[in-house]
């Protein structure tokens, strides 16, 4: 069973749309006990890296996300659930994200116009089966003020300002900066993609 992790602010809607046009069986929960249960967990993200942290630690999600992830269970963190896999977020400070990856979210330069908002080219940085199937020249759509550092994990770049991670993989741990349940035919290919893992 696929799990979507309801934190309260998440683009819920729209990604319980696309997997119910994939026609995969999904749940949503926002208790310890589902997330244990997941054979698949996805995190959408909407809003403040400080709130949805807050949020994950007053639901007691924290551990079962981090636990779940340790024993293999396919992972995949859309937007702030991406930048939520990084140490920290300049977005707050004061909030430790889930530590996965190493390093810190930052807001766009100043000059910058944010949020980054609309369609925009990724470029793959390695082999991905995430991002399989996509074509030459990916453009999926984004909606974010802050972005990852490019890392070891970084599948793709996209560029605004300055290059950043698009999107994200090592072994089991997904994670994509822009919105696949809002970018038409390559977001359903790419959330596809995550379930045939």
């Amino acid at each position: 069973m696929i799990t979507i992790i309801n934190y309260g602010a998440g683009n819920l809607r729209s990604v319980q749309n696309t997997l119910a046009e994939l026609g995969a069986q999904f749940q949503v929960t926002s208790e310890p006990e589902g997330v244990n249960a997941a054979a698949k967990l996805i995190l959408p993200g909407v809003g403040h890296f400080g709130q949805l942290l807050a949020a994950l630690d007053e639901l007691k999600l924290r551990q079962p996300i981090l636990e779940g992830i340790r024993t293999g269970i396919p992972f995949l963190g859309i937007c702030l659930g991406l930048q939520a896999l990084f140490e920290e977020s300049e977005e707050a400070p004061e909030q430790k994200g889930l530590g996965l990856f190493a390093g810190r979210v930052a807001r766009f330069p100043a000059g910058a116009r944010v949020p980054h908002m609309g369609w925009n080219e990724i470029t793959p940085t390695k082999p991905s089966r995430l991002l399989e199937d996509l074509g030459a020249r990916p453009y999926l759509y984004f909606a974010h003020s802050y972005y990852c550092p490019v890392s070891p994990a970084t599948a793709a770049t996209c560029e605004y300002e300055t290059p950043y991670t698009a999107a994200l993989e090592q072994d089991n741990v997904f994670g994509v900066q822009f919105h696949p349940e809002k970018s038409g035919r390559l977001g359903l290919r790419i959330v596809a993609n995550f379930l045939e893992v």
